[in-house]
């Protein structure tokens, strides 16, 4: 159900923005790894909803500000 605990979130990631800092997979390995070069992988689909405060702080977190949180 959408919006109950945080649920119904997706990740995007801007390819042009994005720096490869790197820090959006140390901060949700769960959902995000890095490819060979450093830049994120994100898995499809909705943010799990268990894990949707940590989406929150990864996108919030970005230094290059690549990394946004919408509502799927």
């Amino acid at each position: 159900m959408p919006g109950a605990g945080g649920s119904g979130v997706k990740l995007s990631v801007d390819p042009i923005g994005c720096r490869a800092h790197g820090l959006c997979a140390d901060l949700l390995p769960e959902v995000v790894r890095l490819d060979e070069w450093g830049y994120p992988v994100l898995a499809k689909g909705p943010v799990p909803p268990e894990l949707a405060a940590e989406a929150r702080r990864a996108a919030n977190a970005c230094p290059a500000l690549a990394l946004r949180l919408r509502k799927a």
